[in-house]
């Protein structure tokens, strides 16, 4: 069965899937975990990449807590921001107030963009659009909403970096995704976001960069993303309940120490990632 091809009973099971999806990353807090991180520097990055002016209609897939959508709304653009979690969106209206921009916040699916054909100049994501559970479909959407000359760009884990190790580790001990559900490292491969984009009319080029994230220790690491990250935060509870919890924080510990850069106690972890820029003819 196609990405886009599902009967009845495997929508039903779609929807129930997503709604997990939107408790999952409602739990924990987001937003402090990319600031103590200092994940949010790779939306301004982004931007800049793209080259969003004052001039353009942008739209922000799976914003989140607006790491691409608020430095976009920092251009004079005028940009609307998309998330299938309200708690997301409730956190990124705030860091829009305090920084002074406009947005249009909605609650949306990837999979189905309430906008008509040809909409945006631009179409962005930052580690967002990737969870989405069918990429072909993504990739067909972000193609309908953008304009003939429009940009695209995208940021992605890579499956053979830090953060896709990462996600590894955690997904190993919790059930497998459904078959119906694309795994989302896969969006960091060029060689499968080529297949997706076949035929939609973007021509894409692609560049690997890496963020380094920050943490005080390694300790510091490991409690930033068992109470703040929503995935972790829930493989946590489950675990707990078994007594797996400990194998999981011994692995994560190993993980940062082994990836870690800073030369002492300190965390420097590289996270590697595609970013993927796209436009259409």
């Amino acid at each position: 069965m196609s990405a886009s091809a599902v009967d009845a009973r495997s929508m039903e099971q779609l929807v129930e899937y997503k709604e997990s999806a939107r408790i999952t990353w409602a739990t924990g807090d987001y937003d402090a975990m990319m600031r103590q991180e200092g994940l949010y520097e790779v939306g301004p990055h982004l931007v800049r990449r793209i080259g969003v002016t004052a001039t353009d209609n942008v739209l922000d897939i799976a914003c989140g807590t607006g790491n691409a959508t608020i430095p976009a709304a920092q251009t004079g653009a005028t940009v609307t921001g998309l998330d299938l979690t309200p708690e997301m969106l409730d956190t990124a209206r705030g860091r829009a107030d305090a920084a002074g921009v406009q947005v249009e916040w909605l609650e949306g699916d990837a999979e189905e963009l309430p906008f008509a054909d040809q909409r945006f100049d631009v179409v962005l994501s930052t580690f967002g659009a990737m969870f989405a559970p069918r990429h072909e479909v993504v990739a067909d959407e972000i193609a309908r909403v953008l304009r003939p000359g429009g940009r695209m760009g995208l940021c992605t884990w890579t499956p053979e970096g830090s953060i896709g190790e990462f996600f590894r580790i955690v997904g190993g001990c919790l059930p497998p995704l459904p078959e119906y559900v694309d795994p989302p490292l896969l969006w960091g491969d060029e060689d499968h976001v080529r297949e997706l984009f076949e035929g939609t009319g973007i021509e894409l080029e692609f560049t690997r960069e890496v963020s380094n994230l920050h943490h005080d220790s390694v300790q510091k690491a490991i409690e930033c993303y068992a109470t703040w990250f929503g995935p972790v935060v829930l493989a946590r509870r489950a675990l707990e309940s078994d007594g797996r919890w400990s194998a999981l924080r011994d692995e994560l510990i190993e993980l940062f120490e082994r990836h870690n850069t800073s030369g002492g106690t300190r965390v420097v972890f590289p996270a590697q990632y595609l970013v993927i820029q796209g436009r259409r003819s």
